[in-house]
């Protein structure tokens, strides 16, 4: 039996299996990007896979807290396109 890995949600603080959640990464040329393989280099914050929470996240900045700084609109847009589309 294979460990499951966990993560912490910013937002819910909630934790999680890690494919249940999104992981978004500040790279190290302080691009913000999300990470569908979860394996792109740089800081990463992982939000759980629903509308309500990201848009949470966008309300409170868990995301721009946790990453340490401003994200972009285009990037909660992703976010929900991704939430939207399962």
């Amino acid at each position: 039996m294979r460990k499951i890995p966990m993560r912490k949600c910013v937002v819910t603080q909630e934790r999680f299996p890690k494919k249940e959640l999104i992981r978004v990464v500040r790279t190290p040329e302080s691009e913000i990007v999300v990470d569908l393989t979860g394996k792109k280099n740089g800081h990463g914050a992982y939000v759980q896979k629903s509308e309500e929470t990201i848009l949470k996240a966008k309300k409170n900045k868990a995301l721009a807290k946790a990453l340490e700084t401003e994200i972009p609109e285009s990037v909660y847009d992703e976010l929900l396109e991704l939430v939207r589309e399962k």
